[in-house]
């Protein structure tokens, strides 16, 4: 196995082991054990879902899905271990998306030195 995919490996289990994600999981888990707050998460999930797919098809999304988007979003930003749920993943997506910038620097480097 080389050097990187070892780093890689190493960087994973960081990631496992890091407070953002542990408390995401636990977030996650406390929303999981719920069951009114599972079945709002999950209705939240599946709308999200099916716009991404609608766009990725280039069906056009009407006003009535924008509307009971926005209501789900409302509803679930509400819910205190939702809403809890929601900054903890943010606090992961930030910490991958440094990560992912740092990783990328030497290719932004080299095609960039060109611009």
């Amino acid at each position: 196995m080389s050097t990187i995919q070892e780093n890689a490996n190493a960087l994973e289990q960081s990631i496992r082991n890091s407070e953002e994600f542990n408390d995401l999981k636990a977030a996650y888990d406390a929303v999981m054990g719920d069951e009114i707050a599972k079945k709002m998460f999950d209705d939240f999930r599946n709308t999200q879902l099916e716009l991404q797919q609608k766009q990725m098809q280039g069906i056009e999304i009407t006003e009535e899905e924008v509307d009971k988007a926005r209501k789900v979003v409302e509803t679930v930003q509400q819910h205190e271990q939702i809403s809890k749920l929601m900054d903890q993943e943010q606090r992961v997506n930030e910490l991958i998306n440094n990560i992912s910038r740092t990783i990328t620097k030497p290719l932004e480097e080299l095609y960039g030195a060109e611009a």
